[in-house]
This record gives C-alpha cells, structure tokens and sequence, in this order.
C-alpha cells in the first residue's frame, strides 16, 4: 500500500510582536502642553478673524491670562439661586433673682424665707424664730407660720439676710476628712475641697465618716437637705465594702435577711460579691442612715472594715469624678433629687 501523502503545509509559528516602548512621562507632558498651546492659538485666531469681519477693534487686555480666562467662565457661568431661610426670633435669657422665684404669691412663710437664705433647714428655722433670733421690720417675730410680703426686710442676729441662688456640688470624699463646715481641732474638712466652687454657703447633707470615701452632697437648698435626710425618704446609698478577710456564706445570708443590732434592726436592700474571686469585697445597698450602719453590721459578725466608699447616692454616681474632685449637679440631676425628695 502506497503512504499517505500529508499534503498540509507546515506552517511556523508567529513570532509576537514586541509591545511598543512606552513614551517616557516627560515627553507625554510636552505633547500634552504644546496641544494646549495650539488650541489656545487656533481659539485667538479664529476670534480675531470673527472681529476683523465684524469691523470690531481689538480689545484692550487686562490682567494676566489666567485672570481673564475666570472672567471668562465666570460671565458663563450662572451663580445658582440660594433660598433664605428666615431665622427664628431668638429670645433673650434673663436671670431669675432669687427673692422673685421665691415669693410666687403674695406672702411666704418665714421659716421658708430662712431656708432659702441659707440660714438653715425649715425645721431648724422653727427653732431658730422660737430662740427670738428673726426680726421683720425691726420687731422681733417668733409667731409660727409667720408669712412675709416682698416689701418686708428680715435680719438674723442683727444682720439683713436676703435669698441666695441654690448651689449644689457633688464631691468625690477623700480620706482624712471632716464631713463638717468647721472643726474645732482644726482638721481638715470637706469645705477645704470645694472653698473654689462657690461663693454661696453651701454645708454637707449626711455625713460621712473621717475614714469613709465616696459620695458626698452639698448645697443650700435646706428643703432638698432635710428631704433627702429624713428616713421616709428611703434615699438609696451603694457602698464598696473592703474587709479584713473573705465574707463566709452563712454571715451573707445574716446580712441578706437582716441583722438586729443594739439599736434596732438593719435591713439591706441587697448584698452581693462585686468580684467573685475575691471574697474580701462586698457591696452592700440600703436606704437606711444611721450613724456608722455599714461598719457596725459587719462589726457585729467580727469583720474589721480595712475600706469603705460609697459609689452611689441618690441615683447620683462617681462616673467622671476622680477622688478630691468635686462638680456641678445638671438641671437634670437636681430635678432627679427634687422628684425624688417629693415622693
């Protein structure tokens, strides 16, 4: 048999053309300005021809190129319509003196009257109109439920008293502190934190032991201090309870269900281990205040207190407040305190 003959040509593969050399940047820069320069070029010359055939003269130039090339645009360009909106009337804030935020009717009870001037709270007051202290017009008033008109000048201890504007500070206690105005050892005390905070005189609503830290108040609003102190008020307080050894579980339950001490019986709102890994630390919620409570419920149980702080009063926290620092109270923590004295 003869072989097939293999009439296909043998074809050779295509070489690949080498790509193009691409032109340096430099020379693609002068292409792109020497275009630019030929069109700015053919732009005047086609609009000296259009002047010439119009009999027009040739225009003054003025400024450099670039400045009438914004010209330029800018007589193209319309700018656009911007709507004005009609501001509304800004009322002016004038301060409200005290004596007029006071007398909003007719007459005011005297006692009142002393409260707000910071003499003391309505209840001290009553005693201090019955001592024969206050005199209204020059005559001495010791009337109960006495009532004052806006004209009527009052003096304590042969000074003219006036209202005062409410204060109210909230300090981070530290230790070695005196929660007192004044001390007759000449201790240090908590007014020689806040002595920049205020011209008014401001004295602490509480107390606080000299080795307690935590949250303290101070204001001169005698009304909210006598409210938040009464016991019927039930103000919560939140304290961090640091002992000499770990809390055993049978003495946290005495201390959940509620002790008897000398005095009466100590309930707790609730107690509980911050950390679990550390038996030593305990918080502790409760409402009542009497003197040195906390201290004297572990006491009781044989723990020594080696800390205590109070982290929470009244809804108030320590959030922002390093310790030996003191701050304003905001509108709306003073309405939180005044709704909270009301109920």
């Amino acid at each position: 048999m003869t072989p097939k003959i293999n009439n296909m040509k043998k074809t050779t593969p295509r070489k690949k053309q080498p790509k193009p050399t691409p032109k340096p940047k430099q020379n693609r820069n002068k292409e792109r300005e020497q275009e630019r320069l030929e069109r700015a070029i053919r732009f005047s010359q086609k609009n000296r021809e259009e002047r010439k055939a119009k009999g027009e003269d040739e225009p003054e130039k003025k400024g450099s190129n670039r400045e009438r090339k914004h010209a330029y645009y800018q007589e193209k360009v319309k700018p656009k319509k911007t709507r004005e909106r009609s501001k509304p009337p800004t009322k002016k804030w004038k301060p409200v003196k005290p004596e007029e935020a006071l007398f909003t009717s007719d007459t005011v009870r005297l006692n009142k009257y002393l409260a707000h001037c910071g003499v003391a709270a309505r209840r001290k007051a009553d005693e201090i109109i019955e001592q024969g202290l206050v005199q209204v017009n020059g005559k001495v008033v010791t009337e109960m439920g006495y009532r004052l008109t806006p004209k009527d000048k009052v003096t304590y201890k042969g000074k003219v008293i006036l209202p005062v504007r409410h204060v109210y500070i909230l300090l981070n206690k530290p230790k070695d502190y005196i929660t007192s105005v004044s001390d007759e050892r000449n201790r240090k005390t908590v007014m020689d934190l806040i002595a920049k905070a205020t011209n008014e005189r401001v004295y602490p609503v509480g107390r606080l032991d000299r080795n307690t830290t935590g949250l303290l108040l101070l204001t001169n609003d005698g009304d909210l201090a006598l409210a938040l102190s009464h016991p019927s008020k039930e103000v919560e307080k939140v304290y961090e309870v640091e002992l000499d050894r770990g809390l055993a579980r049978e003495d946290f339950e005495k201390i959940r269900k509620g002790l008897e001490l000398e005095d009466g019986p100590a309930p707790v709102d609730e107690i509980a281990y911050p950390d679990k890994g550390n038996m030593r630390i305990v918080g502790v919620a409760l409402h009542i205040g009497r003197n040195r409570i906390v201290r004297r419920i572990f006491e009781h149980l044989g723990y020594k207190v080696e800390r205590l702080d109070r982290t929470v009063y009244a809804g108030l926290t320590k959030k922002d407040l390093p310790r030996s620092r003191w701050r304003h109270l905001s509108s709306r923590e003073i309405m939180m305190l005044k709704n909270h004295a009301k109920g």
